[in-house]
């Protein structure tokens, strides 16, 4: 996964279709330290403000939505996203 950033900013909601993105490929380490945080049961408007960037006190309205859809996204990733990932590499992808 090359050229992949380390602590991307991110979006009001993650991509929610059933397919692979550039977005994601360039979010690919923000789905993976979502789960991570939640088995050790950080607390979701740390892990909003630390992984995603959105600030819970300025963006209450944004902070849980945000939160789940990225949490959606990596369940999806991890679920069946992979396979596509496996077969097919990220799209944009060099």
């Amino acid at each position: 996964m090359e050229n992949v950033p380390l602590d991307p900013d991110c979006a009001d909601l993650a991509p929610a279709d059933d397919a692979l993105t550039p977005y994601g490929h360039e979010h690919a380490i923000t789905y993976l330290r979502l789960p991570d945080a939640a088995t050790d049961c950080a607390d979701w408007r740390e892990v909003a403000e630390i992984v995603l960037h959105i600030d819970p006190a300025r963006g209450p309205q944004r902070v849980r939505p945000a939160y789940e859809s990225y949490m959606a996204r990596a369940r999806w990733l991890s679920e069946s996203g992979y396979k596509l990932l496996l077969r097919h590499g990220w799209p944009g992808e060099n």
